[in-house]
């Protein structure tokens, strides 16, 4: 249908997220798709079977604004366990609709027309286009081939009286790479003595490997007083269809974030929050996700040894880079269509992750799959 009215776009250059147009196609060509990060198989019985049993007690009406009070009690008990931070159940958490629109709230509630919010390039896609639609502008420091570590002098040398907010993602989305505590206390010393809101993408907080551990910034005091943090059930437990997920941080930020979150979700839905909030007693069920994740990645590494691909290192997420300097001088969009239309594996190029298009020759793809996807995704690479 046609429309006579004439739309002057706030966002004329944002088009689709990738992730929509890469599955699109790998739909569309009947390829195996290791681009968008969801798994292709279950949760276990046991969290469908609680959201069924709350449903037929009646637990069908609206939540509290904050969430449930048990799951939040879940989530506190989980937070203090795991980094030694005791958050307040009534206002220092609050249930979110994903970890995206918890990232949108966070930035909608703190960043104003003007601010400058620095982000680290690899960027994942949703940051920018947020803090644009408020009006803050976005200023990139680099996260540079191959290691993806932070500059910390760079950082520095970005901070103007106009920074409002610097967003950390770790375990990091697209390259896998993490922050260290090393790097909180840099982050730390760089923030004393300003009003900087930090805002730590932590959704990929139980996938880490080889024994490395998790520097959530709920685990540093003098961070934790002035971050949102933000994680994800979906992640956590192979629901990203759920939408659900939360954010912790000191009462005055949460308040400020309840502000924007009451009327942009308000809440979030009751009998999966029971649910989870139940589930979430077996503390096994994130502690050994880890393990579960390196095993996928082992094999997928194994299977990509055979091919031209370089692998590059993976220490957390669910998501392995490679460069393919070694198969083609395609630039990496051009060759991910290709890899999608001609081989029939469908991946992310990590040229998008980048304002100005940086493209190194790199690739991601998604191993949260059954080792028989992986397995037939292998096979048509090892074709290359």
């Amino acid at each position: 249908m046609q429309t006579p009215i004439r739309i002057d776009s706030r966002f004329p250059h944002m088009g689709t997220t990738i992730f929509t147009v890469m599955s699109r196609l790998a739909a569309e060509c009947g390829a195996i798709n290791l681009s968008q990060g969801f798994p292709d198989f279950q949760a276990e019985p046991a969290l469908f079977d609680a959201v069924h049993r709350h449903m037929l007690a009646g637990r069908n009406q609206y939540a509290p604004m904050a969430g449930m009070p048990e799951l939040r009690q879940a989530i506190v008990d989980k937070v203090a366990a795991l980094y030694g931070a005791r958050f307040d159940v009534e206002s220092e958490v609050t249930v979110t609709a994903g970890a995206t629109q918890a990232i949108f709230t966070a930035i909608a509630a703190f960043v104003r027309p003007g601010d400058e919010v620095i982000v680290f390039e690899p960027v994942y896609d949703s940051y920018v286009p947020a803090i644009e639609t408020v009006g803050g502008t976005a200023v990139y420091a680099q996260l540079k081939f191959p290691d993806y570590a932070p500059d910390w002098e760079q950082v520095r040398r970005l901070v103007t009286p106009r920074t409002r907010m610097i967003i950390v993602n770790s375990p990091h989305n697209p390259t896998g790479s993490l922050v260290t505590a090393v790097d909180r206390e840099k982050l730390a010393e760089l923030v004393r003595g300003t009003d900087i809101v930090v805002l730590s993408d932590e959704v990929y907080e139980h996938i880490l490997f080889d024994g490395e551990r998790h520097a959530s910034l709920c685990g540093h005091p003098e961070l934790a007083a002035r971050s949102i943090v933000v994680s994800s059930f979906g992640k956590t437990y192979h629901i990203t269809g759920w939408k659900i997920g939360y954010v912790v941080g000191p009462a005055a930020l949460m308040a400020e974030f309840r502000k924007v979150h009451q009327f942009n979700v308000f809440t979030v839905h009751t009998p999966s929050q029971l649910a989870l909030a139940d589930y979430m007693q077996d503390a096994s069920r994130h502690l050994g996700l880890a393990a579960f994740y390196q095993e996928k990645r082992d094999f997928f590494r194994d299977l990509l040894a055979a091919t031209p691909f370089e692998l590059l290192p993976c220490r957390g997420t669910y998501f392995q880079l490679a460069s393919y300097k070694a198969v083609s001088d395609l630039p990496d969009r051009t060759f991910a269509e290709w890899m999608t239309r001609e081989v029939g594996v469908a991946v992310i190029p990590v040229s998008v992750f980048h304002a100005d298009g940086h493209d190194d020759r790199v690739v991601r793809f998604c191993f949260a799959k059954q080792e028989e996807t992986l397995r037939a995704a292998g096979e048509r690479l090892r074709r290359l």
